[in-house]
């Protein structure tokens, strides 16, 4: 759940109170992926506008549908939805899982989706990459096949 934080501090204590096994907040930054982050998707849209995006030769699992697209246009408006809809998290761990995906990697700051990636399924490989460096020794082990 994502919105107004008094909301959801609300909704968290319902929800242990009918004695949900886990209900907390996430340490995040914003309301991700609700309808409070419309003004965001609205200026990603703008910049995706002015960006090429090609066939992808690896289908992206979208994860506003956990279904895997390469449609350029059908990508970029999907990156959009994202940022102010729910999103299907689980849904597209397993579906990676289902197409034989064996290794995640979460690029960018933090290891959230690591771990949630690591609940989902123990036998996936997830891993974080949270800066230039590490993005780029993970490039670097690619190139020299050492990513399988």
């Amino acid at each position: 759940m994502a919105g107004d934080r008094t909301a959801v501090e609300a909704a968290v204590e319902r929800a242990r109170d009918a004695g949900a096994r886990r209900a907390v907040l996430l340490p995040v930054s914003a309301p991700f992926h609700c309808s409070l982050m419309r003004p965001a998707a609205e200026r990603l849209a703008e910049v995706l506008a002015r960006v090429t995006i090609r066939p992808a030769r690896v289908p992206v699992v979208a994860n506003v549908t956990a279904a895997p697209v390469t449609d350029p246009e059908e990508i970029r408006r999907l990156l959009v939805e994202q940022v102010d809809h729910p999103v299907r998290w689980e849904q597209s761990v397993r579906r990676m899982l289902a197409e034989g995906v064996t290794r995640l990697i979460e690029m960018g700051p933090g290891k959230t989706l690591t771990g949630f990636a690591r609940r989902i399924d123990r036998s996936l490989e997830a891993v974080a990459a949270g800066t230039a460096e590490e993005i780029m020794e993970l490039v670097a082990s690619a190139e020299r096949g050492l990513l399988a």
